[in-house]
């Protein structure tokens, strides 16, 4: 577990554009109620792919569609509701940092990790923004 003073400028990056924040099982069930479509991004404190990541999502929501509801739980911090929201991304393997995007409660689009890392925010802005022109 990472301490909440490390972590907190990293949920900031997003609960500023307005993510809401999963802490608990309870809360990611009730979140993937949610009829629409939302993106889940599973944050992180990795440097290497997460520093790119939670700019790559704000970005990508200047887009004229978007997703009708944001979440976020941090991995390494929240373990439970991580493992949670991640049980509802399978087939996908657990990744942090990552992003899923899903329409009524059924997943549509996954950026893993590997799709995260060594690239700018810009292109994976564009690969959110492709699946939301698509779904949302």
């Amino acid at each position: 577990m990472y301490p909440a003073e490390l972590v907190k400028p990293m949920r900031e990056d997003l609960t500023n554009i307005g993510f809401e924040e999963l802490h608990t099982v309870e809360e990611v069930d009730k979140a993937m109620e949610s009829k629409g479509t939302m993106l889940v991004v599973v944050n992180s404190v990795c440097g290497c792919a997460a520093a790119n990541a939670r700019p790559g999502a704000r970005m990508s929501l200047q887009n004229a569609k978007k997703p009708d509801h944001l979440y976020t739980v941090f991995a390494g911090v929240d373990k439970e509701a991580t493992d949670k929201a991640r049980g509802y991304m399978v087939p996908f393997p657990p990744s942090s940092p990552s992003m899923a995007l899903f329409k009524d409660g059924e997943l549509v689009h996954m950026l893993e990790r590997h799709h995260i890392e060594g690239r700018p925010a810009e292109m994976i802005a564009e690969n959110l923004i492709g699946a939301y022109n698509e779904f949302c």
